[in-house]
């Protein structure tokens, strides 16, 4: 079966395929084909497979038992039924060599297995385990088969593996975890077989998708206006697009042809293996394909996957016989269709149709249904080593076993350490970039874990050198979010808490040198937003080197801003409560109704030549102005604006005093922020019975 190829500039027949000269033309390759192996650093030497260690290995790994001979007896009768009927086909994977030098049926080198660890019971789990756990090696010829196939067992022990190796670890997996996953030998493009992910856009980046807007059944709604645009404005701002400069064209062509990948003169001829995930089982709803190098979930009808020739999982395989020149977009999965595909062990009740090449046996020894052979022989071999034994829970939460590891993406880097292994708790670190070359830095994302200050995110702005911290719920300080540029008090913060668990519901504060605003959610009084304008403190003080927190800010003004009480009347029912502290001037501004155009005010002035006393309240109509069109008359008696004049001063007393609370609990959060950063702790779990005794020891 021919995969998706370049006919338009790349045209060859199989008789040129047959004659192609493998070496030369990958020398040529060399040349022009630049690949950014992310995982594997280029200072890390080549490792010798020929030197591994197999003297541990059980006895089945070295020989083949009779029921595994007639398996492969079998699966050879097949193949030259296959590459009778097929001879344009290219060969299948079907028993290649293991680590010991024996040959092996693809199918018993699956070993399903569920680990103990909650993260490796979902496929999500299980594929960013093995791409993490394992360092990539491409193929050593990327357009033919791996002459051998080496047991998860091994693969496990060293980290390291092809494409081939990656599936099977991961099949076995996602079988074991009760998927209905399957390895698959096809075709790719060269940046996934080669992982290059330089051209993609990184996952942490992806916008979701939008959800497109239900359109109103009611076609007789009314259909309310847009907001005007200016014709003019629009005319001018397209001439100024179409006004570019020559250059700048250039330019931009030339960054569209950098961007852009080169040419690939073996599309369509790459060798690749993935996963193959069927819906169903599990409640997987959409059947999936699984690259093992990234671990990431593509549909099958992504243009990156070029063709498949088989498949198989730890009981049976199949061929492709569909026509795969469009991709994998067109392919039924339906294994049970004969049509698409062609089994090597016919599920069903009736005697087998493949004769066999063994001597006959007992009639006990005979396998009278096909479909059991894999469960019968499995059985009958010696036990493996268990695959949980070769995976303590040390080396699980260790996975890198380079230190770390590092993704190149499209104007982004993305690395990567295991827990514990940075003091400050970091775990990952996403970094963008302004250009393809990645050397101006735009923005740099971290992620922390096991940290006691609860810390779990913090992006920088390199531009603005804008930080922003953010906590998870359980801080002393009830902090959720903290953006700042420096620690110093009164140099711009902004603070988000948990508002649930406060008694104020403040959930948002923004703090400067000259003002305060605080935003507020949930509370009974329907107060929303509080805004605090301060002014400069007394420069005697400041020079006599007296506390910041003992010469405090002069208060100038404090608003309020409040939501509708629906159980009031408009009139008595404030919207915007001005305290000028200062000028000492009170403002009121009320609701207004449905049919209201016009809101209700109420002013309380200073006296004008008169001495302030405190406790002292003068009213009487000069300084106070009440514009209230639509209340009754006894608002505008002045015993009602007295005793409001009376409540209001008592308010502002309250608020005053919880101005320099917020400014006193600013003061305290940078403190302990301060701390914190300074004196970094990480948390171990009271079942990590392990990592609780490293501990111990380093402080013994």
């Amino acid at each position: 079966m021919e995969a998706l190829e370049e006919t338009e500039e790349v045209e060859q027949t199989p008789e040129d395929a047959n004659s192609l000269n493998i070496s030369d033309f990958l020398d040529d390759l060399e040349a022009d084909i630049t690949v950014e192996e992310a995982s594997v650093p280029s200072d890390v030497p080549g490792f010798d497979w020929s030197s591994i260690d197999t003297s541990h290995l059980p006895s089945s790994y070295k020989t083949n038992s009779r029921q595994e001979k007639e398996l492969l007896q079998l699966a050879d009768h097949f193949l030259k039924q296959y590459t009778h009927l097929c001879p344009d086909r290219k060969p299948l994977f079907v028993h290649p060599v293991n680590e010991c030098g024996v040959q092996k049926f693809v199918s018993t080198t699956l070993r399903p297995t569920l680990l103990p660890f909650p993260e490796l019971y979902y496929w999500s789990g299980c594929a960013s385990f093995v791409c993490d756990y394992l360092i990539m090696e491409p193929l050593k010829c990327p357009i033919t088969l791996p002459s051998s196939l080496y047991s998860p067992t091994t693969i496990l022990r060293y980290q390291r593996g092809n494409c081939f190796d990656f599936t099977v670890l991961l099949c076995s997996l996602l079988i074991g975890a009760g998927y209905d996953a399957y390895c698959v030998h096809g075709y790719a493009t060269r940046e996934m077989c080669s992982l290059d992910q330089t051209q993609e856009v990184c996952p942490l980046l992806r916008k979701p998708p939008e959800v497109p807007e239900e359109e109103d059944p009611n076609k007789y709604r009314i259909k309310y206006p847009l907001e005007p645009q200016s014709k003019f404005e629009l005319q001018q701002k397209a001439k100024k697009e179409e006004e570019i400069e020559p250059g700048q064209e250039e330019e931009r062509e030339e960054e569209v042809e950098v961007e852009k990948p080169k040419r690939d003169p073996l599309h369509g001829l790459r060798v690749h293996a993935w996963v193959l995930v069927l819906s169903g089982k599990r409640k997987v709803p959409e059947t999936f394909f699984i690259n093992p190098f990234t671990g990431n979930h593509h549909s099958t009808t992504d243009e990156c996957f070029l063709g498949i020739e088989s498949i198989w999982n730890h009981r049976n395989y199949w061929v492709n016989m569909q026509d795969c020149r469009q991709g994998c977009k067109d392919l039924s999965f339906d294994l049970s269709d004969s049509i698409c595909w062609e089994i090597m062990f016919p599920e069903s009740n009736e005697p087998s149709q493949l004769p066999t090449e063994s001597p006959k046996k007992d009639t006990d020894d005979m396998v009278s249904d096909p479909s059991d052979a894999l469960v019968q022989w499995g059985c009958c071999m010696e036990p493996s080593i268990c695959l949980t034994s070769l995976l303590p829970t040390a080396e699980y939460e260790n996975p890198f076993s380079q230190g770390k590891k590092v993704i190149l993406y499209s104007k982004a880097k993305l690395e990567k350490w295991a827990a514990y292994a940075n003091g400050d708790g970091l775990v990952e670190r996403l970094t963008i970039y302004a250009d393809s070359d990645c050397t101006e830095e735009v923005e740099v994302k971290e992620w922390f874990k096991h940290r006691e200050d609860l810390l779990y995110m913090r992006e920088v702005n390199k531009q603005t050198q804008l930080i922003t911290d953010y906590f998870r719920p359980g801080h002393p300080l009830l902090l959720k979010a903290h953006s700042y540029t420096s620690l110093e008090p009164e140099t711009g913060h902004t603070v988000e808490y948990y508002h649930t668990a406060r008694v104020d519901g403040l959930w948002k504060r923004f703090e400067n040198a000259t003002e305060m605003t605080e935003y507020f959610m949930g509370r009974d009084d329907f107060l929303h937003m509080r805004h605090i304008e301060l002014g400069e403190r007394d420069k005697k003080m400041q020079k006599a080197g007296i506390r910041t927190d003992a010469n405090s800010r002069p208060i100038v003004q404090i608003k309020e801003y409040f939501h509708r009480n629906p159980e009031k009347p408009a009139d008595e029912d404030i919207e915007e409560r001005i305290f000028m502290v200062i000028d000492d001037i009170i403002q009121l501004t009320y609701h207004l109704e449905v049919h209201d155009t016009i809101a209700s005010k109420v002013v309380f002035c200073r006296v004008i030549g008169r001495e302030k006393r405190e406790d002292e309240i003068l009213l009487s109509r000069e300084n106070s102005v009440t514009y209230q069109p639509w209340s009754s008359e006894k608002h505008k008696n002045m015993l009602h604006l007295y005793n409001l004049l009376w409540e209001l001063r008592a308010e502002q007393k309250l608020l005053k005093q919880q101005v320099r609370d917020s400014e006193a609990e600013m003061l305290n959060i940078l403190t302990v922020h301060e701390d914190e950063e300074a004196n970094i702790k990480l948390s171990v779990s009271m079942y990590n019975t392990a990592k609780r005794a490293q501990q111990h020891e380093a402080t013994v």
